[in-house]
């Protein structure tokens, strides 16, 4: 089946694919059908901001559309950065430059329990919806540590694993982060909805 990805991340798209190829998904870029769509993330949940991207993109494309919103939700900080993530600080910040900032907030505080959200959407011409929540529980670090992943990666770390998040391989992190917890979730709700054959 093919669907569009709606987003510009490419390296969103590599996670995406990786883990959806298996389910017979075919994913292509707006870009790839002359799509440009910014949608903007006016929600102040997770599910909200998923669903308005992918309703977006389906109403201009014609396709199914599957997006997702993901962020980081800082327990000590009320849950923040959370649907804020990918602009903490404003725009002029890049990914380094967000969880620095993010650092220099969490300075002298003990509790430093947080958790990636992923809510992944699927909107489908017909009208109906596919909705999957994923979560990966771990530890903000003092200092980033390892060159992988992207966004805040570097200083979320996995005590049980004695690494950060961007220390860990692709296979392990789609095995263990909150959007491969999210497409396990959403690869089950396709399946109950027989989407695989109907589109």
């Amino acid at each position: 089946m093919r669907a569009v990805l709606a987003t510009k991340n490419q390296k969103k798209l590599r996670e995406l694919q990786d883990i959806l190829s298996a389910q017979g998904v075919e994913l292509v870029l707006q870009s790839d059908l002359g799509v440009d769509i910014d949608v903007e993330e006016t929600g102040d949940t997770f599910e909200a901001n998923a669903m308005l991207k992918a309703e977006a993109v389906c109403q201009a494309t014609g396709l199914p559309a599957i997006s997702d919103d993901s962020g980081l939700v800082v327990d000590a900080l009320d849950g923040a950065p959370g649907v804020y993530s990918a602009r903490y600080g404003g725009e002029g910040l890049d990914d380094e430059g967000r969880y620095r900032l993010l650092l220099r907030n969490m300075e002298g505080v003990k509790d430093r329990t947080c958790r990636f959200v992923c809510v992944i959407c699927c909107a489908f011409p017909s009208g109906e919806r596919i909705l999957a929540r994923g979560e990966c529980p771990g530890v903000l670090s003092e200092a980033p540590q390892g060159d992988g992943g992207f966004g805040y990666d570097p200083i979320f770390y996995l005590p049980e694993l004695g690494k950060s998040m961007a220390d860990l391989s692709a296979e392990e992190k789609n095995r263990i982060s909150h959007r491969g917890a999210a497409l396990r979730v959403f690869q089950k709700e396709w399946e109950n909805n027989q989407h695989g054959t109907d589109q």
